[in-house]
Formats: structure tokens, C-alpha cells, sequence
């Protein structure tokens, strides 16, 4: 008997610590957001690290942990600190999609991490995976025209230096080796980001960056054209997203004025 209660004891005090644990846990949640929020992310890390090794199971807390993480991170400073930093950020929402594998903000996170450190090819598969949970992501769509262009951009920027062609000049690359070349590698990634932006659009039809990013895949793509025609109807399109990219930015801007800034209410909202 006296062993059944001795058992029924430590079983309660097992309860008791966990519960007081998840408790101390939630304060230190909330004085992390607190840090957080008044931008002394230090604080809030320690914080989060906190509520986290007393509640390894706070899902909150851990990408509250990364997000402060992350939000330290500079991106382009290529320094041990700041790597260890990214480090941090990645390994914390790895732990979050360990618990939650469909946390969209964990998967978006890393993907920009990714993004940010010019990894283009891990950015591109995060991006395909947070829009395999999350299909209405104009963004990750975007991201990935813009990924596709700064893989292609680079090499075209080149081949037409090599050539001795100068901003201005217009196409199509003369040179049919190097077009060829060009078109070989980058023709399916080009195209890929133009559908991409596309996709962008057709969530998102107010989405002006994406009209930018569609100006230049396609203004840098006319290079590639077999003929100085279908150079001239590409360059063509190219020009009607800039107008139209141009006049969605005024549209913006107008309402914004009328607003003055504010966030308007949806009345139908619930």
C-alpha cells in the first residue's frame, strides 16, 4: 500500500513541476515579446531560449526563438557572428517544422533565409514546398521569378560584356554560338520564373513587383529571339508591363493619399 501511494506522489509532483514548468514557460513568452517588441532582441532571445528549456514542447515560443533569431541576422555581412546567427534562425525553425511541419511562417522563414544568402536552388525548393501548403502564396511565386532572374541575369550581363555589347544596344544577340548557349541553359529557367510571376499575378493582380520582375525576364529573353521581329514584339510586351506596373503603382499611391496612410476596415469582415 505504502509503495502505491509513494507512487501516486511522485506521479502528482511529476504533474505538479510539468505544470509549474509550463507556467514559467509562458512568462518568460511573455517578456520575450515585451523584448521583442521594443527591439531589444538580445533580451527576448534569452527570453524565448528560456521558455523553450523549460517547455520543450512551446511551439510558440521556439519561433518566437527563431524569429528573434533571424531579426538579428544581417543579410550580405559575411561575418562569423552574423553566420552563426543565420545558423541559429535555420536550426530553431527546422525544430519548429519538427513539431509542425506546415507552419507556413517557419517554411517562409527559412526560405528567405536562403534567398538572402543567394543559396537560389535551396530557396527555390522551400518556396515550392510553403506553396505546396499554402497554393494562395503570391509571394513565394514571386520569389521565385525573382530567383530565376538573378540566376539568368548574372550570365546574360556577360555573354553580352564578352560581345562587346553595351546597355543600350538593342538586340537580339548576334552571336549565334553564345545565344544558343544562353538559350540552352537558361531558356527553361526563364521560363519557369515567367510562370512564376504569372501565377503571381493571377493571386495577386495588383502585384506591381511581379510586373517589374515580368519586364525584365522578358525584355532580357528578347536577346535570345531568332530574329529582329519577334526581338521587337517581345521588347513590346516588355514595355506594356512597364506601363502597367507604372499605373498600379500611381493606383497605390492615390488610395494610400485618400486613406492618409491608414489601414481601412473591411466592413464585411469577420
Amino acid at each position: 500500500m505504502r509503495k502505491v501511494m509513494l507512487i501516486l506522489v511522485v506521479a502528482a509532483l511529476a504533474v505538479l513541476g510539468s505544470s509549474c514548468n509550463k507556467l514559467k514557460a509562458r512568462d518568460h513568452l511573455n517578456k520575450g515579446v515585451q523584448a521583442f517588441t521594443a527591439a531589444q532582441y538580445p533580451d527576448a532571445i534569452e527570453h524565448f531560449k528560456a521558455a523553450v528549456e523549460l517547455d520543450p514542447g512551446f511551439a510558440s515560443a521556439r519561433l518566437y526563438l527563431a524569429i528573434a533569431y533571424m531579426q538579428q541576422w544581417i543579410p550580405g555581412a559575411d561575418s562569423p557572428e552574423n553566420n552563426k546567427m543565420a545558423q541559429a534562425a535555420l536550426d530553431q525553425f527546422m525544430k519548429v517544422l519538427e513539431q509542425d511541419p506546415k507552419n507556413t511562417t517557419a517554411m517562409a522563414s527559412i526560405a528567405s533565409l536562403n534567398l538572402n544568402q543567394k543559396k537560389w536552388d535551396e530557396a527555390q525548393q522551400w518556396y515550392e514546398k510553403l506553396i505546396a501548403v499554402d497554393p494562395a502564396s503570391a509571394d513565394s511565386y514571386y520569389s521565385m521569378g525573382f530567383i530565376a532572374w538573378s540566376k539568368w541575369y548574372p550570365e546574360y550581363g556577360k555573354a553580352r560584356a564578352g560581345l562587346g555589347m553595351k546597355q543600350e544596344d538593342p538586340g537580339p544577340i548576334k552571336d549565334k554560338k553564345v545565344k544558343e548557349e544562353l538559350k540552352a541553359k537558361f531558356g527553361p529557367v526563364i521560363d519557369g520564373g515567367l510562370a512564376a510571376l504569372d501565377k503571381a499575378l493571377q493571386i495577386n493582380p495588383d502585384y506591381d513587383d511581379a510586373m517589374a520582375y515580368e519586364n525584365l525576364l522578358i525584355r532580357e529573353k528578347a536577346d535570345l529571339a531568332d530574329n529582329k521581329e519577334d526581338y521587337e514584339k517581345q521588347t513590346k510586351v516588355a514595355d506594356d508591363w512597364v506601363q502597367r506596373a507604372l499605373a498600379t503603382k500611381k493606383k497605390k499611391a492615390e488610395a494610400k493619399n485618400k486613406t492618409g496612410g491608414s489601414i481601412v476596415m473591411d466592413p464585411n469582415a469577420k
